[in-house]
């Protein structure tokens, strides 16, 4: 996966329903905030940084450090891994969730304090350099 070089304005302001436009506006704030970096279109994905992943399979290629992507049914936000943040999720709000991926279909009925901290951590994790189950590697 590789940037795509597209407007992120431009991709967001056709994203389907309104709310799905308003809760993309939110997240880009919040993931600004909490990478300090700025966004990039990664074909239908919204990233902020980049880096190159490998397994121990061999397994490897490049993603953002974090992202999220404005889909019809719901928000998509690309953790680390959904296990790592139970306590968290268990009182963030209404979602669904599964292996590294929270669907959120309205933002304005989660607490938004506590998706930041889940946000946080798995930003941490990206830039930490992974674990033994994956090595992350900062690109940008």
């Amino acid at each position: 996966m590789q940037p795509t070089g597209g407007s992120v304005a431009a991709f967001v302001a056709e994203a389907a329903p309104a709310r799905r436009r308003r809760d993309a506006e939110t997240l880009i704030a919040i993931m600004r905030e909490v990478t300090g970096r700025e966004p990039e279109l990664w074909g239908t994905i919204i990233g902020f940084g980049r880096c190159h992943y490998r397994y121990p399979t061999g397994t490897e290629g490049d993603m953002p450090l974090l992202a999220f992507a404005p889909r019809k049914p719901a928000s998509t936000i690309y953790l680390d891994d959904v296990g790592a943040h139970a306590d968290a999720l268990a009182v963030l709000g209404p979602h669904t969730a599964s292996v590294a991926c929270l669907y959120i279909t309205d933002l304005e009925r989660v607490d938004q304090r506590v998706l930041r901290g889940i946000l946080t951590a798995s930003y941490a994790f990206a830039t930490s350099g992974g674990s033994d189950r994956v090595v992350l590697t900062v690109t940008d």
